[in-house]
């Protein structure tokens, strides 16, 4: 196995080490977090499996690992993307590596940094509901989406053509496109369900 696709197995099988190790399914016991859950094991695989769909490699993702941390926590979100990765690779037909590295570049790497966000975000700013729709919702997805796909682009060799600059700036772009997604469910969420949101809670960030 040659270091890119070693360094690829090392991260999913770490992350969902450390996930397993939390029990994640333990999340599950609400009953209000179990039809989303579902909805996104029935969704994010076909949002998963359009890139092998496309000509020319064009990849144009919305992996939905930010929002599902925000929905679900860190542990059960890492071992959800690895359920759709697998499911989403079926659907285009990927091999086995070509689902490792989705699943590292696309769920372990952009979940776990939007979680260390998170933490920084619950630290550092104010107790307040704007805080955690801007900061958390849209402003971490942006930023831990784009570390993601600018991790990767450092590390995997470039495409025959691509160059580095503007693969750079399209990656940046693609994360605002997740992110412009997550803080709008987050805050539709926030509004009319919030319940689906396990790392929300009206004692936290509506104070008296």
């Amino acid at each position: 196995m040659t270091a890119q696709p070693l360094l690829e197995t090392l991260i999913v099988a770490t992350a969902l080490a450390m996930a397993l190790w939390f029990r994640p399914w333990t999340v599950l016991r609400e009953p209000a977090l179990r039809s989303p859950w579902l909805a996104a094991l029935v969704l994010l695989p076909w949002l998963w499996g359009v890139p092998r769909l496309l000509p020319g490699g064009v990849e144009l993702q919305l992996s939905g690992a930010c929002l599902l941390v925000l929905m679900f926590g860190w542990p059960l979100a890492v071992t959800t993307t690895a359920l759709v990765a697998v499911a989403g690779g079926g659907l285009g037909g990927a091999t086995a590596q070509q689902v490792v590295t989705a699943l590292a570049w696309s769920g372990v790497v952009p979940a776990t940094v939007a979680l260390g966000l998170g933490m920084a975000t619950r630290r550092w700013l104010p107790r307040h509901l704007m805080v955690y729709i801007l900061a958390r919702g849209f402003l971490a997805t942006a930023i831990a989406t784009a570390i993601a796909g600018w991790l990767r682009l450092g590390w995997q060799p470039l495409p025959a053509g691509g160059e580095l600059g503007t693969l750079a700036t399209s990656r940046w772009l693609i994360a605002w496109g997740e992110a412009i997604v997550t803080g709008m469910c987050t805050s539709i969420f926030v509004a009319f369900r919030p319940q689906w949101l396990f790392t929300y809670s009206d004692r936290r960030y509506l104070p008296e």
